[in-house]
């Protein structure tokens, strides 16, 4: 009987006490989550009041010096570890709780856009700098600024539960995501280069972008998401001579016309869009002085857009021959350059697959959705190849807007409802903290 007694007691416990502490684990949990809530509904003001500071002092690419300093002085503020000047003006700061691991990352990049604000908002940038040799204005026209005030407000959430959190959170705030200036290297690759993601080394890494969703939509897309984007420039030598004796010369507008025209054959003729769509684009030509000149040369500059490697191998192989061939037939010569690019923005299946519950959490599983493929570039690709990464868009419309009509981003009319910046702070708070309690 005695033995009986013990077998049964023993088995009450190896099989009812489990269940019990999973019980209280769910409750602290429960807990948990609503006071990083209750945290990240104190801090929205504060988020809002950044966000509206550095959108009215937006910086360029590889200069954001004023908003670098901003960051790292917050979080030095909170206790943070931190490290600035990599990749020129980026920030990397570490929060560590109550275990050094396991290790995340959370990412938001700080750079604007040559672009004149257009919108009627009393913080307006009224901004001009000097761009790679010509004078532009500058605007946040793709909501860096937004991306940057949320992961600040993300950091004191976090720092104000760092003892409840069962591993280390790395902030990466990083400068040149948009472009770099001409000779300078920039963005999530020298990021890398120079250590962001060593000492410690992530499991994962998490970023969101705003855009003209619906407002407080979460959007997201397991594996491929994003295009790869390589940028090239085209330039186009001819003969300069009068422009009234054009058989004089060789004219280089002219061939470059022609150029363009049969550039865009090679998404609408030569490849199979229903695999993958693509696009090559032009979005700038300089060439001439006078109307009366045919000129020695022109230039241009443009972007392509594709998804997959083999995809992206045959159109570059296609713009440099038939940019060169064309040239060849009309007695021009064209020098093509093509960057190797930004690769194919991919969210790892298996975090994406484990973490949508944590958005739908937060948002409610109305505002969860998976969206199409994007056409538009990211260079968070450049972390998701070395770790696995989920990258999501927040939809920042005013509530009830019509997507359709809203201004897209790198518009000069670009606008964020910054009621729903809340939702930003709460989905990487808790992906974070949910990923370290759960791996």
């Amino acid at each position: 009987m005695k033995v009986k007694g013990l077998i049964f007691i023993l088995f009450v416990y190896l099989i009812f006490i489990p269940f019990t502490n999973a019980a209280v684990d769910e409750e602290d949990e429960s807990v948990l989550w609503a006071k990083i809530d209750k945290l990240c509904s104190s801090v929205e003001t504060k988020v809002i009041t950044w966000r509206r500071d550095i959108h009215q002092h937006p910086e360029l690419a590889n200069r954001e010096f004023r908003t670098a300093k901003l960051v790292a002085d917050h979080l030095r503020g909170l206790g943070f570890e931190v490290k600035t000047e990599v990749a020129h003006t980026g920030v990397v700061g570490l929060l560590r709780g109550k275990k050094a691991e396991p290790v995340i990352a959370l990412r938001a990049d700080m750079d604007a856009l040559p672009v004149k604000e257009l919108v009627d908002l009393p913080f307006a940038s009224k901004v001009r700098t000097n761009y790679n040799g010509q004078e532009v204005p500058v605007m946040h026209a793709c909501g860096h600024d937004a991306h940057t005030a949320i992961l600040m407000g993300v950091a004191e959430v976090l720092a104000g539960v760092k003892d409840q959190i069962p591993g280390t959170v790395k902030f990466i705030f990083q400068p040149a995501e948009e472009s770099h200036p001409e000779g300078e290297e920039g963005g999530a690759a020298l990021m890398i280069k120079e250590g962001a993601l060593e000492n410690p080394v992530p499991a994962a890494i998490f970023g969101l972008h705003v855009g003209p969703f619906a407002h407080g939509l979460i959007g997201y897309k397991p594996g491929s998401m994003m295009a790869g984007v390589n940028s090239f420039k085209l330039t186009v030598q001819g003969s300069q001579t009068h422009g009234a004796v054009p058989w004089a010369g060789v004219d280089p507008i002219t061939v470059t016309a022609q150029i363009i025209l049969g550039l865009q054959t090679i998404v609408s003729r030569q490849i199979d869009i229903t695999a993958a769509p693509a696009i090559v684009t032009v979005g700038s030509i300089h060439g001439g002085v006078q109307g009366n000149i045919i000129p020695a040369e022109v230039t241009m500059t443009g972007t392509i857009r594709s998804f997959g490697p083999e995809v992206r191998k045959d159109i570059l192989k296609r713009v440099r021959k038939t940019a060169i061939q064309i040239a060849e037939s009309a007695g021009a010569k064209a020098v093509v350059q093509i960057s190797e690019g930004t690769p194919v923005l991919v969210n790892d299946p298996k975090l994406t697959q484990k973490m949508v519950p944590v958005l739908e959490r937060v948002a409610g599983k109305g505002k969860v959705a998976v969206i199409p493929l994007i056409t538009g570039g990211e260079d968070f690709a450049f972390y998701q190849q070395q770790v696995p990464g989920l990258f999501f868009f927040l939809g920042i419309n005013p509530e009830g807007a019509d997507p359709r009509k809203a201004a897209p981003n790198h518009s000069p009319y670009f606008y964020i409802d910054e009621s729903a910046l809340i939702v930003g702070i709460r989905a990487m708070s808790h992906l974070a903290v949910d990923y370290l309690i759960n791996q």
